[in-house]
């Protein structure tokens, strides 16, 4: 575990206080926390000194923790979402081993942390990092925790539950219960597993839940009065139900961002699942852990298809499971004297999406306007891309050799190798691929405002000035003149 951190840690921490944070998302989750250590209120969370109600406060605290060891700066900033994402590395590794083997253990965690959705919002500073990882722990705890005879393990590993459904809850809401408890009462229900749940520390394990989980909650409502309807209605209810947050979705949409989100190893998804789930219902009491993996993802993706409210990262929780299933049977087939050829169709899908990504990268920049209308940023990315897409094309070649030449086990140290260096790359063309920054003028405001000047924002409020400024409040710093009702993306 200590070298898949170090490993991880170094990809994931290269060049992440290289670059300003970019609008509105970063900003404002930079923003909040620095507000929070302003003012000394950590029960309200506030944006430019508005009262922002759509998400409990957990990850705010530990962001604002980090920008008070770290100072107010990108690096402290982002820090937050890659410790959650070498976190769900880690985590995936222990449960991983602890169901299926060491071998299972070590390939889970490279599969996730060289995944593409996990390292793409391992460093973006939302909620959703680490939401899923609390979720996957949860599930994990009780996954393992059921297989475990009674006595201070399996007490140990329900009380990880409940703490984590709670932690969960403190960071995006009802879902951290709501959702993990769902999928835990599923596959009871489908499956029959009634006995194994036996004991489950109910009574204790919930008020160890609510003390984590209810405080907050209760003071912000006593603290503020529109709180409870704009949490529970507005951001929980109506969200769901509705096009509140005007982010609809086709039926397909998360669809392709798991298979995209999957890349490299999406071609070896399917093969997984199919062997994990071999006999079928017959033999779903032998498999009832892969059925759990399968309920898991299949109940999120669900959940969040049929949802009003869309975003790529919703479905983020589902994807230690997934890892969990693809390192478990890459682990076994590697074994296999006929491995390579059992890898063979997986390798053949990894060949082609790295083909297609490739010529995607050079169009995008070799083609300004096509897919990068800017073209100084299509001319800015050029090389990283032509880099990306070399390695991309490199890795689609070679690895299918090494697999006829060298085996199994080399072909998929040549993926992430692969990976990698992508990855690397990817990291590179951050600065470029970021939306824009109002860091420069907010650092101007910043050196040069006196403190009654006020500052208006037209057509927009750019969420990451009041951090770089570090001023808030329409008395103060800045008030918006944009005439349209904006809301946040998130």
């Amino acid at each position: 575990m200590l070298l898949l951190l170090l490993a991880f840690g170094a990809l994931y921490f290269f060049r992440i206080g290289s670059y300003p944070l970019s609008n509105p998302d970063e900003g404002r989750y930079a923003e909040i926390p620095r507000e929070m250590l302003a003012t000394g209120d950590w029960v309200t969370p506030r944006l430019n000194d508005v009262n922002y109600f759509e998400k409990p406060p957990l990850v705010y605290w530990v962001t604002a923790a980090s920008e008070a060891v770290f100072g107010l700066n990108e690096w402290a900033v982002r820090a937050v979402p890659v410790f959650f994402a070498l976190w769900g590395i880690a985590l995936t590794y222990w449960a991983a081993r602890r169901l299926h083997g060491r071998e299972a253990g070590l390939a889970s965690a490279v599969v996730l942390g060289t995944g593409l959705l996990w390292f793409a919002i391992g460093h973006i500073p939302l909620l959703d990092m680490a939401v899923s990882v609390l979720m996957a722990q949860a599930l994990f705890c009780f996954i393992i925790g059921v297989g475990e005879p009674a006595g201070p393990v399996r007490r140990r590993l329900f009380y990880g539950l409940y703490v984590r459904m709670a932690l969960a809850t403190l960071t995006k809401g009802l879902i951290g219960f709501l959702v993990t408890g769902a999928v835990m009462f599923l596959w009871l229900l489908v499956f029959n597993q009634w006995k194994r749940l036996r004991p489950l520390h109910l009574p204790t394990g919930a008020l160890l839940f609510l003390a984590i989980a209810a405080p907050w909650h209760v003071l912000a409502g006593m603290r503020n009065p529109t709180w409870v309807h704009r949490y529970f209605v507005e951001e929980h209810f109506e969200r769901f139900t509705s096009d509140y947050a005007s982010r609809p979705g086709p039926w397909h949409y998360f669809i392709w961002i798991a298979i995209a989100g999957m890349i490299p190893w999406t071609g070896f998804v399917w093969p997984a699942v199919r062997d994990a789930l071999r006999g079928g219902w017959a033999k779903r009491a032998e498999n009832a852990t892969a059925w759990f993996l399968v309920t898991w993802s299949a109940f999120i993706f669900l959940f969040f298809s049929y949802s009003k409210s869309k975003l790529p990262p919703y479905i983020l929780p589902i994807f230690p499971a997934l890892a969990t299933l693809t390192g478990a049977w890459l682990a076994q087939t590697v074994a296999l004297a006929d491995g390579a050829q059992r890898l063979r169709t997986g390798l053949r899908i990894y060949s082609f999406v790295n083909g297609l990504l490739a010529v995607a990268l050079l169009t995008a920049v070799l083609k300004p306007g096509l897919i990068i209308r800017d073209q100084a940023q299509a001319l800015a990315l050029q090389w990283p891309a032509i880099a990306m897409a070399g390695v991309l094309l490199l890795g689609g070649i070679f690895v299918p050799w090494l697999a006829k030449t060298r085996g199994a086990r080399v072909s998929l140290i040549g993926i992430v190798v692969t990976a990698a260096l992508f990855l690397g790359c990817l990291q590179v063309a951050a600065p470029d691929i970021n939306k824009p920054s109002t860091k420069l003028l907010g650092l101007y405001v910043k050196q040069h405002a006196k403190p009654d000047d006020r500052v208006f924002h037209c057509y927009d409020f750019y969420q990451d000035f009041t951090f770089y400024c570090s001023k808030t409040g329409p008395s103060r710093a800045a008030s918006s003149c944009s005439s349209r009702k904006r809301r946040s993306t998130m």
